[in-house]
Parts: C-alpha cells; sequence; structure tokens
C-alpha cells in the first residue's frame, strides 16, 4: 500500500520542481530581456527608418534623372560604348560586387555608417534606374526643348522646368522601387554597419526573434505591422503618378 501512495507524491514533486524552472527561465529571460532590450530590439526606429531609406531614394533620383538626361538628349563621345557598359553592369549580381566594395569602403572608413548607402546612390550606381528614365525621356517629343530653347531656357532651366514635370511617372515609380528595396535590404545593411542602436527596421524584427530567450510574437507582430504600414501608405499616396501619356499631353494647349 506505501508504493501507490509514493507515486503521486512523486509524481508532484516533478511537477513542482519543472514548474519552478519554468518560473526561473522565465525570470532569466525577463532580466535579460529588461538588461539588453533596448540594444537587441531598437524601439526608436525613426533614426534608422527615415534616413537610410528616404535619403537613398532622393539621392538616387536626383542622380539617375541627370545622367538619365544626359544619355537621352546630347551627343558625346564614346556615348554607345558607355551605355553598352552602363547595361552590362545589370548583369552583376551583389554576390560579386559585395567583397570588393566591402574592402573598399572599408579602406575609405565608412563601414558602421550610411555611407555605403548614399555614396552609391549620389554618383548614380544603380544602373537599372538610370535605363528606366532614358526610356521614358526618349519618349519626350524634343519639340518641347526646341521650342523651350528658342524662348531662352539653358540646358539646366530645360530639364528643370520642362522635363522633369513631365517625369514625374517615372520618378515616382523609381522613387518607390528604390524605397522598398533599400527598407527591406537586410544583407547590406549586416554587411555594412555594425552599431546595433543603426540598425534598420529589417534588423531589428530579426533581432527581436531570439532564440535563446523567450520569443514575445505579439511584440514582433506589432513591429511588422508598423513596418508594413509606411509602404502601404506611400503606394496609395503615389499611385495616382502612375499614369501613361503625360509626356504627349505636354504637346496640347
Amino acid at each position: 500500500m506505501s508504493r501507490p501512495e509514493e507515486t503521486p507524491r512523486a509524481a508532484a514533486s516533478g511537477r513542482e520542481s519543472g514548474h519552478a524552472h519554468e518560473g526561473q527561465d522565465l525570470a532569466l529571460a525577463g532580466e535579460r530581456r529588461k538588461r539588453f532590450g533596448p540594444e537587441f530590439i531598437p524601439l526608436n526606429l525613426s533614426a534608422p527608418f527615415i534616413r537610410r531609406p528616404v535619403a537613398t531614394t532622393l539621392l538616387t533620383i536626383a542622380s539617375s534623372a541627370l545622367v538619365a538626361y544626359g544619355f537621352a538628349r546630347f551627343n558625346f563621345p564614346f556615348k554607345k560604348q558607355l551605355f553598352a557598359i552602363l547595361i552590362a553592369t545589370l548583369m552583376l549580381p551583389n554576390s560579386v560586387i559585395i567583397i570588393p566594395r566591402y574592402v573598399l569602403f572599408n579602406k575609405f572608413g565608412w563601414v558602421d555608417s550610411y555611407m555605403p548607402f548614399w555614396v552609391p546612390a549620389l554618383l548614380a550606381c544603380y544602373p537599372f534606374f538610370i535605363y528606366q528614365l532614358i526610356q521614358f525621356m526618349r519618349g519626350i517629343p524634343r519639340d518641347l526643348d526646341e521650342s523651350a530653347c528658342i524662348d531662352g531656357c539653358g540646358t539646366f532651366r530645360i530639364f528643370w522646368q520642362i522635363l522633369l514635370p513631365l517625369m514625374k511617372p517615372a520618378l515616382f515609380s523609381a522613387g518607390l522601387f528604390q524605397f522598398l528595396w533599400t527598407y527591406n535590404d537586410y544583407f547590406n545593411s549586416l554587411i555594412f554597419i555594425n552599431s546595433v542602436k543603426k540598425y534598420t527596421i529589417s534588423l531589428a524584427l530579426r533581432l527581436s526573434v531570439d532564440a535563446e530567450s523567450v520569443v514575445v510574437w505579439g511584440r514582433v507582430m506589432a513591429m511588422a505591422c508598423v513596418a508594413v504600414l509606411p509602404l502601404v501608405l506611400l503606394f496609395f499616396a503615389a499611385q495616382k503618378y502612375f499614369v501613361e501619356g503625360i509626356a504627349t499631353s505636354g504637346l496640347k494647349g
């Protein structure tokens, strides 16, 4: 009769010890989250969220539009050869150029900063958007340039006041693509940025899922919803600019 009485006691003590260990693990995870949470999960998303994607997008649009204007409207030596090289760079995958870029940016002292993203955007190192803007600009009639030149407009004024307003659909589409790619970029951010306070939102979402501690899925899903919301709002705000035929409408009236 003693054996049946000892078995429930052993089971109860085992359950109590298991609950105690589980409570200790949760307490340790809570202390770890309180101690390292501001470092591992940067809740202040304003700095990396605004600085890198927005600045990269604006610099890409400005530099790509200028380069496209040069290829589409001017004749200069080796134009066809340079355009062929520009198109050939589209075939280079990121995995081929990531190591030379890291070595070069490391010599410049740009690692752990946003310069590896801003400088290529400033120097028009995104041939896809240049080619897109060139093709769109070739569809704009040269009669507008010639009439503006007769009225006394210079080269830059023709670009700024005549061509640039007509290029709004192409500029907005290029800006949306660049903002989306930069916003969701995880690999390049992980390679070039080392400080946790400079991490982008994609890295913050990844680091919020920590295998060594208890994952708070509610907070992860909340951060994911906040991360997607700006892209959705930006798309609905800029979708009216995806209208074709604006270039030809400049000849009317």
